[in-house]
């Protein structure tokens, strides 16, 4: 006959439908590719044509800061924040953009585009000469360095 449990001890039963703490694996076996883990292009590419996407943006970033060094300052920031918009409308447009896909969808688009914008705006402020002539920026100017 089984002996009868003293105050306060768990059964055997009672241990297996207890809720028990939730642990995390020491190592992770299931998880998901990343969304850029995948190719632009089939496996019977070379491996630059299966990552054409972002090598298209990084070949503008690098014609960009080429030309910025040849003193065409403002040409090549343009183009620097040209390909980051380029690489906004390919993330946004194409389904499989191979590793230029970061994060999800929205957040690198939404990235690519603040960021291009941004260079590009700057680069048509800079001085001397601006093509972009915003008049309240010398007010805001004015008044913070007083």
């Amino acid at each position: 006959m089984a002996a009868e449990p003293e105050p306060g001890e768990v059964t055997a039963g009672e241990a297996a439908a207890a809720p028990r703490p939730h642990r995390y694996a020491l190592w992770t076996r299931t998880t998901a590719r990343p969304e850029g883990g995948g190719r632009a292009a089939g496996r019977d590419a070379s491996a630059p044509a299966r990552q054409w996407p972002i090598l298209v943006v990084l070949g503008g970033v690098v014609l960009g800061l080429v030309l910025t060094a040849a003193d065409h300052f403002r040409a090549g920031t343009v183009l620097v924040g040209a390909a980051l918009l380029v690489g906004g409308a390919m993330r946004f447009t194409l389904p499989s953009v191979g590793m230029l896909a970061v994060r999800s969808r929205f957040t690198d688009v939404i990235t690519y585009v603040v960021l291009g914008t941004g260079i590009v705006l700057l680069a048509l402020m800079v001085q001397p000469d601006p093509i972009l002539d915003v008049p309240f920026l010398e007010d805001i100017i004015r008044f913070s360095v007083r």
